[in-house]
């Protein structure tokens, strides 16, 4: 609940070090008018804070991206009959009453306070990004468990875990612009000091356990400093340092909201990213969200190994793909595990081939051993790699070039050419996303695909996600001519009732509009196999006339 008082003015010039109000209060308020707004802690009504009006999701929204391009989601979490269309919006409207109400039945040690800017990260959630948080649903039920355990053993409250949606969209490969990796995404030094293993050849920032530990230490190493779960958790963010010179800055003030100008630009956004987590991870239904699992059964086993072996030894030992194995193993940075007598390091792979691994293990290391392993030692990479970034091999590829053309992103660019959205990155240096157009990207492609690739360049828009699945929506046409096309109505039965299908409509949504209509009678009636397929301009029979 939002309230307008009559000392705004006073109470702002004493917050911000205001020393005087000009005779002209409309011209003032216009100086400082992104602070007029005074709102209620749900938690606390006692307390006023003012309310901030910012929200940072573009480093969030990147993350959401490198998750969706990730190999690991197309091939295991994504179905080829389930809607991919991230671009999809939903539109639930939602009072800020029911928000807050929703917020209070939370049981949480960490306060859930509600604004305007807690609003606009709820409404990224479930509104700008549903298709993302379904697979971060699908995610969780994997994650949270293992979560949880380690919290529980550090006597942690178990909603911490949303932080790791806020670090990472649970993607244990997620690497920051300033090198921040895995799903805790914890620096370098942070991770050193925290005894995770970073080497050329592990990076234990990626391993899902080692990593949820060492956050369960750091996090009570926090709390146990400033006694305050938000500050805890914007500390987290962008350390002690900055906290407490946040704190500083705002008059010794150890209240989030009451600090929160103070604060670095991106920790603003994290707390009220948090509470808005918390939020739809709890209460997704009411948003017609449906988690995504995976495809495929997922059960896994780890078996430790006490000697070096590659990655690609199992694969081409078990009936397991290399990539696949790879994400269930992403703390391996070049595939070599470095085990020794001394120390075992483990492997995880599914359960249903743990007793195979076994039985053929001296089959498996031994398996082109002089190749991967010559005398019997680990060998010095050739070149280097960036920490959190997976090498590529151009063995067997050709370099190409692609013309960046407008409205194109590089999240297009990685599925046309089914590359990861990292390679791309990596090849080109693109960083946060910003590409222009009529730059020429770098691309490799497998060698007998070539022309096929090539000829991408000369593609309109319509035709590039068409390659890939995908149907324009509108504010997607790139070309200055383009529409997406109307489909011509065949000849329609007399006996039933049609719907022309609009830009931004999807089966749900369109059964929404008819009473008793679900969404998988309109694909009975109308042969609908590939629910991505549906177009504007489309008819589509909808229920007999009565």
């Amino acid at each position: 609940m939002l309230h307008f008082r009559k000392t705004i003015i006073s109470v702002l010039a004493l917050f911000f070090g205001i020393t005087s109000v000009s005779a002209n209060p409309a011209e003032k308020m216009k100086m400082i008018g992104q602070y007029v707004v005074v709102s209620l802690d749900t938690n606390d009504v006692q307390s006023i804070y003012l309310e901030p009006d910012e929200i940072g999701t573009a480093v969030f929204s990147e993350k959401l991206d490198d998750l969706v391009s990730s190999w690991y989601i197309n091939n295991i979490f994504l179905a080829k009959d389930v809607d991919t269309d991230f671009t999809l919006y939903r539109h639930i409207s939602v009072s800020d009453s029911v928000l807050i109400g929703r917020l209070k039945k939370v049981e949480a040690a960490v306060k859930l306070s509600y604004n305007n800017i807690v609003r606009d990260w709820i409404e990224m959630y479930a509104t700008r990004r549903p298709a993302q948080v379904e697979i971060m649903l699908g995610l969780s039920a994997y994650y949270f468990p293992f979560f949880e355990e380690i919290f529980d053993r550090y006597e942690l409250p178990h909603e911490l875990k949303y932080m790791a949606i806020i670090e990472s969209a649970l993607n244990p490969r997620a690497v920051s612009r300033a090198g921040a990796t895995g799903l805790w995404q914890f620096m370098l030094g942070t991770a050193k000091g925290l005894n995770l293993e970073v080497t050329t050849f592990v990076d234990e920032r990626r391993d899902v356990l080692k990593a949820t530990d060492a956050a369960a230490r750091y996090l009570k190493q926090l709390y146990n400093v400033y006694q305050d779960w938000h500050l805890v958790i914007a500390a987290y963010n962008c350390g002690p340092g900055n906290v407490n010179k946040a704190i500083t800055r705002s008059g010794g003030k150890t209240d989030y909201w009451q600090m929160y100008y103070a604060l670095p630009r991106e920790t603003r956004g994290y707390v009220p990213a948090y509470i808005a987590a918390t939020y739809i991870m709890n209460y997704y239904r009411e948003h017609q969200l449906t988690p995504r699992f995976p495809a495929m059964a997922l059960n896994t086993d780890t078996i430790m190994v006490g000697q070096m072996i590659n990655l690609k030894q199992i694969s081409d030992n078990l009936t397991i793909d290399l990539e696949a194995l790879r994400e269930l193993n992403p703390m391996y940075r070049r595939d070599i595990v470095p085990g020794s007598p001394e120390k075992s390091y483990p492997v995880r792979v599914p359960a249903d081939q743990v007793s195979d691994f076994i039985l053929r293990s001296e089959t498996i290391y031994n398996h082109e051993r002089d190749a991967h392993f010559p005398d019997n030692t680990l060998v010095a990479p050739q070149n280097s790699v960036i920490a959190g970034e997976t090498e590529f091999s151009t063995e067997g590829k050709t370099r190409i070039m692609y013309t960046v053309k407008s409205g194109d992103n590089p999240g297009y660019i990685a599925n046309w050419f089914n590359i990861s959205l990292n390679d791309l990155r990596n090849w080109n240096n693109i960083r946060r996303n910003m590409i222009r157009t009529g730059q020429k990207l770098v691309i490799y492609v497998p060698e007998e695909k070539v022309d096929h690739y090539k000829r991408i360049n000369n593609l309109s828009f319509s035709a590039k996600q068409a390659l890939v699945g995908k149907p324009v929506t509108s504010g997607q046409v790139s070309e200055k001519n383009e529409r997406p096309q109307r489909s011509e109505a065949a000849s329609e039965d007399p006996d039933y009732e049609y719907y022309t299908v609009k830009q931004g409509d999807n089966l749900w949504t369109i059964a929404q509009k008819y009473p008793g209509i679900s969404n998988t009678d309109i694909m009975k009636l109308n042969n609908i196999s590939d629910v991505k397929g549906l177009k504007a301009g489309q008819r589509l029979k909808i229920r007999p006339k009565s």
